[in-house]
């Protein structure tokens, strides 16, 4: 993987977006994002979590689509594969994921204006810099070689495990709340799928998909995005295990937190 574009803002945001990644990591010592269960008013006013998700996800399909439509090779195969990977996450992540939750009616807002203003922060950061990587091809890499590569073909197979997995986690916990009576219950234990070995694993697949995306663009701001990821999300499952192992006596003893049979 290489450093030094050349283009002296990107470089400059590479970098900031690597300080931001171990402020993050630090962070996640000392406390969860203030969203769902771990939501708090201490660091300002929360959003409904529906308008909170999309408001924080918007920047990575649209500066992504800005700073890709710039670059000279946007028209060439292995970037727009590149670009149709990253379509493919964020029309779940941005677009169906936060329109599909399915909230208590009446229930307080609990997705804090400290979280979007972070969390479009990153998603900006990173929209950038892969639309500009993929359409620029800094480094002369994504030709139509590229899709043949055995780092492309194994990031892939890794990253669309991982997806299967984070949509599929999310469909059951989504489903546990009858959409017909949204009110019946707020948390109830999720079983089946990954939840048979982790008390996360949707975020285990969002950690895994960030694994093979790293791999399949054998560039930095793949890499950069996991470590946020993974600061943010390893604390978060490590704290939600503990949560339903407080709020459920009877919560299956053989569950890890997040990595089956180990942690």
């Amino acid at each position: 993987m290489h450093w030094y574009t050349g283009n002296s803002g990107y470089d400059t945001v590479l970098a900031a977006a690597f300080a931001f990644a171990a402020l993050v990591i630090i962070g996640g010592f000392f406390g969860q994002s203030s969203y769902g269960r771990f939501s708090s008013k201490k660091l300002g006013f929360n959003l409904n979590p529906k308008f909170g998700w999309w408001l924080m996800e918007i920047p990575a399909t649209v500066v992504f689509a800005v700073a890709y439509l710039t670059g000279p090779h946007r028209s060439a195969a292995a970037p727009l594969v590149l670009a149709g990977m990253w379509l493919l996450h964020y029309a779940n992540r941005g677009w169906f994921f936060p329109l599909a939750i399915r909230q208590v009616p009446g229930k307080r807002n609990t997705f804090n204006a400290s979280v979007i203003v972070m969390g479009m922060l990153v998603t900006s950061m990173h929209g950038y810099l892969n639309g500009a990587l993929f359409s620029h091809d800094y480094f002369g890499q994504y030709t139509a070689g590229w899709l043949t590569d055995p780092r492309f073909i194994v990031g892939v197979v890794i990253y669309l495990g991982g997806f299967a997995l984070l949509v599929s986690s999310e469909s059951i916990v989504r489903n546990l709340r009858d959409k017909n009576n949204p009110g019946a219950v707020e948390y109830r234990v999720p079983f089946g799928g990954g939840f048979r070995l982790v008390t996360s694993p949707a975020y285990l697949g969002e950690l895994i998909a960030w694994t093979g995306f790293t791999i399949f663009t054998w560039a930095l701001p793949g890499l950069v995005i996991l470590l946020i990821t993974a600061g943010n999300l390893i604390p978060r499952a490590l704290a939600t295990h503990g949560w339903y192992r407080q709020k459920f006596p009877d919560y299956p003893a053989e569950r890890r937190a997040l990595i089956p049979y180990l942690v």
